[in-house]
C-alpha cells in the first residue's frame, strides 16, 4: 500500500521536528556567539559549514537504510543525535565564558553530531517518502513535507525568540531542552507504524557500502541528477549571505527592513511551493522536469532583475526578492519531488542510496554556495563600486541557472517518472 495524504501529513511532522531543531543552532545560537559572547563571525560560520560537511555522509545513511531495514529506526535515531547535539551546542554557550578551548571543543563535537542526525533521520525519511508514495502525490507530497519544514522553522524561532528574553543561559538550556524533547517524542509518534503499514521496509542485504555507491554511480541518470543537484542548490544558496548586506549597502535598508525583506522573499518560496504542488497533483498542469526548468529560468530572471535595479538605484527590490523567492520555492519543490520519482529508477532496493547520494550534493552546494557568494563579493569589492560587485555575483548566479536549466532538461528528458503521459518503453 502506498501513503496515505494522513501519512503523509504525519511524515511532514519529522521534516517539521527537523526544522525546529536545526534552525536553534542555525539562527538563535549563531546571534549569540556573536553578540552575547563577542565572538568571530566566522566561528559560528565555521561551525555551521562543518554541519553541512558532515553530511557528505547522507548516502551512507541511505546505504544503510536499503540494505540493512527499519527506516523507522534510522529516522528516529537519527533525530534522537541531532537534539543530542543541539543541546550539547547550547551547553557551549556558558562553557566559552569560563573556557574558549572547552566550549570550542564541545562545539565542534556537537556540531559534527548535528550533521550526523540530519543525514541520517532527513535521508532515512526521503527514503521512505520516495519508496511509499503515489506517483501522481509526489509533487504534493515535497510541497506538503517542505511547508511543514519551513512552518517549524518560523514557529520556532519566533516562539524562541520571545521566550529567551530576559536572556541568560539557564533559560536558553531550558528552552533547548524542550524543544529537542518535543520534536524527539513527535517524531517517534509521526513514524509509529508507518513503514509497517506500507511494506515499504527493505529485506536486509549484506553488500559493502562501496560496491553499493558504484552501482548507482554506474547509474546514468542517478549520476547526471547528482550533478544538476549541485549545481542548482549552488545557485539557490549563493545569495543566502549576501541578499541581506546588499540590500543595506546599496539601497540603504535598515537592519529591521533587510529583515522584513527575507521575511518576504519566503512568503515567495511559499507561494511557489503552493501552486507546483497544486497545480502538479490537483490540477495535473506540467510535468517536474517542466516546474523545475521554469523555476529555473524564472530565477535566473529574477536574479538578473536584482542585478541591474541596484546599477540604477530603482526601488523595486521587494518585488524583485519576492519574485525570486517565487521561483525559488517552484524549483526547489519540484526538484524534491524529482528526486521522490527518481530514486526508484534503475537498480531495485537503492532508493535510499540514491536520495542519500542526491542529499549529500545539496548538503556541500549549501555550504559552497554561500561561502563562495560572500567570498566573491569581498573581492570584487575590493578592486569596484558596492552596486558592480554585487551584481556580478548576481549574474553569475544567474547564469548557474541557466546552467542548471540546460541540466535539468537533458537529465529529465523522457524519463517515465517525471512524463505521466509517458510508459516504460515508449
Amino acid at each position: 500500500m502506498t501513503l496515505s495524504w494522513g501519512n503523509i501529513i504525519r511524515l511532514g511532522l519529522v521534516q517539521m521536528a527537523l526544522g525546529a531543531i536545526v534552525v536553534l543552532t542555525t539562527s538563535t545560537l549563531n546571534r549569540l556567539m556573536v553578540v552575547e559572547l563577542a565572538l568571530p563571525a566566522v566561528l559560528p560560520g565555521a561551525l555551521v559549514a562543518l554541519h553541512y560537511g558532515i553530511q557528505i555522509t547522507r548516502p551512507n545513511w541511505g546505504f544503510l537504510s536499503d540494505t540493512v531495514g527499519h527506516r523507522t529506526r534510522w529516522i528516529i535515531g537519527g533525530m534522537a543525535a541531532l537534539g543530542l547535539g543541539a543541546f550539547g551546542a547550547a551547553a557551549a554557550i556558558p562553557l566559552f565564558e569560563t573556557s574558549f578551548a572547552l566550549g570550542l571543543t564541545l562545539s565542534i563535537l556537537c556540531y559534527g553530531l548535528i550533521g550526523l542526525g540530519v543525514g541520517a533521520s532527513g535521508t532515512s525519511l526521503l527514503a521512505l517518502l520516495a519508496t511509499a508514495t503515489a506517483p501522481e502525490r509526489r509533487a504534493a507530497a515535497a510541497t506538503i513535507t517542505w511547508l511543514m519544514m519551513i512552518f517549524g522553522i518560523a514557529v520556532t524561532a519566533g516562539v524562541v525568540g520571545s521566550m529567551l528574553d530576559p536572556y541568560s543561559h539557564t533559560v536558553l538550556l531550558r528552552i533547548v531542552g524542550v524543544v529537542v524533547l518535543g520534536a524527539v517524542a513527535m517524531t517517534c509518534i509521526a513514524v509509529w507504524g508507518i513503514e509497517r503499514y506500507v511494506q515499504a521496509r527493505p529485506e536486509p542485504e549484506t553488500l559493502p557500502f562501496r560496491e553499493g555507491l558504484a552501482e548507482i554511480w554506474s547509474e546514468r541518470t542517478a549520476r547526471h541528477f547528482t550533478f544538476f543537484v549541485f549545481l542548482s542548490m549552488t545557485a539557490y544558496f549563493m545569495q543566502e549571505l549576501i541578499l541581506e548586506p546588499y540590500a543595506g549597502l546599496v539601497f540603504g535598508f535598515t537592519p529591521g527592513q533587510s529583515t522584513s525583506l527575507a521575511g518576504a522573499q519566503n512568503g515567495g518560496v511559499f507561494l511557489g511551493m503552493v501552486l507546483v504542488g497544486l497545480a502538479a497533483t490537483g490540477f495535473k498542469v506540467g510535468s517536474l522536469k517542466a516546474w523545475v526548468i521554469a523555476g529555473c529560468l524564472g530565477s535566473a530572471a529574477a536574479l538578473t532583475i536584482i542585478c541591474l535595479i541596484g546599477q540604477i538605484a530603482l526601488p523595486l527590490l521587494v518585488p524583485a526578492v519576492v519574485t525570486l523567492g517565487f521561483f525559488n520555492g517552484m524549483f526547489a519543490v519540484a526538484a524534491i519531488g524529482s528526486m521522490m520519482a527518481l530514486a526508484g529508477q534503475g537498480r531495485e532496493r537503492r532508493d535510499g542510496t540514491r536520495m542519500g547520494l542526491w542529499g549529500a550534493a545539496q548538503g556541500s552546494a549549501a555550504g559552497v554556495g554561500g561561502l563562495v557568494g560572500a567570498a566573491a563579493v569581498d573581492a570584487l569589492r575590493a578592486v569596484t563600486d558596492t552596486a558592480p560587485a554585487f551584481g556580478a555575483v548576481f549574474l553569475f548566479e544567474a547564469g548557474l541557472f541557466l546552467a542548471a536549466a540546460f541540466v535539468a532538461a537533458r537529465v529529465m528528458e523522457r524519463s517515465p517518472a517525471l512524463h505521466p503521459t509517458l510508459v516504460p518503453g515508449e
